[in-house]
């Protein structure tokens, strides 16, 4: 065996990355061992999770990849096992902590992670499109960011993301599927084809809360969650189960509409959230001569603002104002968001200065230990 070039393989090793647990290989423990011969052929055993990892092809070309990168390795054949039930359980202990304890993370006192409830008042407003397009230039950024399509009756994240593959188990853990950098879990991943999916409270609840216990979302910037219109079950469920999460509501200009929103917003007056802002989507036609049509009207995302500034008594800002753009929808049924596919458009810089907004607004220290002791 070779060692000469054992420092630089192990270090090629380390910058391939799990593409669910999106940590090194070499740190979860996944390299079984390194065979390195005088001609500088590379033997690489790799353990996966389960034997049916969806990725496994993913991680042999990308260590393949790295190791041929390193100067003096000449080829290599990368061969894939199976985790024991007792690497398994280390793997779980290591990426939950000390007894791979199941709970929510978010809410953990040291949690740095922001999480943004994304709402509306009625349904087609675009709430879902915004969602996804905030997610995915936070993560263009290099934010760690995730979305949770709580909107269980009328799930679309994993189309918008174009999202085919299905979550892989390990045990009781979940690893959600990864698009453009963003972790998503969905209840549309559970079904077959365009099944309905027609529960009551108690279930939606569970739904959710397995959502944010079982899935392992790792440490995130930002975690959205893409609830389903108006103040139900699931709006109740996660201001129960995520006190901390900070309400964006989405709105189009007309009064009417604004109306309606004000509830989504207004909830948080009985539940004891904060309303991070308003977003007004579908806010004007760019025409070719430069002028505006207002095709919904004008206003509603700044007197949705001003009466839930009074509603709430702390000022609620009107974040961002998104045109109409055929693109966007065409990116949301291609599943490219139009941020990523044509970031040049004014509707891709709208919403991508809403999430500058978001990423520069403070985590806040409420709850958290600053780990002062009295004198």
């Amino acid at each position: 065996m070779s060692t000469s070039l054992a420092p630089a393989v192990n270090a090629a090793l380390a910058t391939v990355i799990d593409p669910e647990l999106r940590r090194p290989i070499t740190e979860l423990g996944m390299v079984d061992s390194v065979e390195i011969s005088d001609d500088g052929a590379v033997h690489l055993s790799v353990l996966l999770t389960i034997a049916g990892c969806p990725l496994r092809d993913t991680i042999i070309k990308d260590s393949e990849a790295a190791l041929l990168g390193v100067p003096g390795v000449t080829a290599v054949d990368v061969e894939l096992k199976v985790m024991t039930q007792a690497q398994r359980d280390a793997l779980k202990e290591q990426l939950r902590g000390p007894g791979g304890q199941r709970g929510i993370p978010f809410n953990q006192p040291g949690s740095l992670t922001k999480v943004f409830a994304v709402a509306s008042g009625k349904g087609g407003v675009g709430k879902s499109s915004v969602t996804v397009n905030l997610a995915c230039s936070l993560a263009a950024q290099g934010l760690r960011v995730g979305i949770v399509d709580a909107d269980v009756y009328g799930f679309s994240v994993p189309a918008l993301m174009g999202i085919t593959q299905a979550p892989t188990r390990v045990d009781d853990m979940i690893l959600p599927p990864v698009a453009y950098g963003v972790k998503v879990i969905s209840i549309g991943m559970f079904v077959t084809g365009n099944q309905p999916v027609a529960w009551r409270g108690p279930m939606l609840h569970r739904a959710l809360e397995q959502f944010l216990t079982d899935v392992y979302f790792g440490d995130l910037d930002a975690l959205f969650l893409d609830l389903p219109p108006g103040t139900g079950d699931i709006a109740i469920s996660v201001a129960q189960l995520l006190p901390k999460a900070e309400i964006l509501v989405v709105t189009t200009p007309q009064a009417a509409a604004a109306d309606v929103a004000e509830r989504a917003g207004a909830i948080a007056t009985q539940t004891g959230q904060t309303v991070a802002g308003v977003i007004e989507n579908m806010s004007h036609l760019e025409m070719p001569d430069g002028g505006r049509m207002e095709l919904f009207g004008s206003g509603g995302g700044q007197l949705l603002t001003e009466r839930l500034s009074a509603t709430t008594g702390t000022p609620v800002p009107l974040l961002g104002q998104i045109p109409l753009d055929i693109l966007l929808r065409e990116g949301g049924d291609s599943g490219q968001p139009i941020v990523l596919g044509r970031p040049e458009t004014p509707a891709a810089a709208a919403l991508a200065g809403i999430a500058d907004k978001l990423a520069s607004r403070p985590r806040g220290l409420t709850g958290m230990s600053l780990g002062l002791q009295p004198r």
